[in-house]
């Protein structure tokens, strides 16, 4: 299984960016990760902005990915609940999983027609550059509790 994790808007942060490659170094002991950062829009309807931009996260996906979209009304899990999600993706023959983080906004209606799952971090609010972190440490953890590692403890 390969992942992908797509978001809007560039890392402006450094220690964010430290963060992403990091674990995204970590995730790549276990599969192919691809990241992309689709141009965030700067209109001043808030449809408007997020079509736009969802049709930019659009065009960073293969058409055969299964698409996650990360959401705060979306299914909260624990981590190994987390990590059962991820593992049965793999087992059952899934190509290629991707992740989406919206921008400011969220996601356009026909975006989030295309999903197979929503999900939530957590019901409290994060920056959209943090949720970054937070969602490849949660892809690693994952793969280390899959694979019985001690990094969960």
């Amino acid at each position: 299984m390969k992942l992908r994790v797509v978001w809007v808007g560039k890392t402006q942060q450094e220690w964010v960016r430290s963060g992403i490659e990091d674990y995204a170094a970590r995730i790549r002991r276990y599969c192919p990760l691809e990241i992309g950062e689709a141009r965030e829009e700067k209109a001043s309807r808030d449809e408007a902005m997020r079509e736009r931009e969802c049709e930019r996260l659009l065009k960073l996906l293969p058409k055969n990915a299964r698409l996650v979209l990360l959401d705060e009304k979306g299914t909260e899990f624990t981590s190994t609940e987390f990590a059962a999600f991820l593992g049965r993706n793999r087992d059952s023959g899934v190509g290629e999983v991707a992740f989406a983080i919206g921008g400011a906004y969220g996601f356009s209606a026909a975006f989030r027609e295309r999903a197979a799952a929503v999900i939530s971090l957590s019901r409290m609010t994060f920056t959209h550059q943090m949720v970054r972190v937070f969602l490849l440490e949660q892809l690693y953890r994952g793969f280390t509790i899959l694979n019985r590692e001690p990094y969960h403890h």
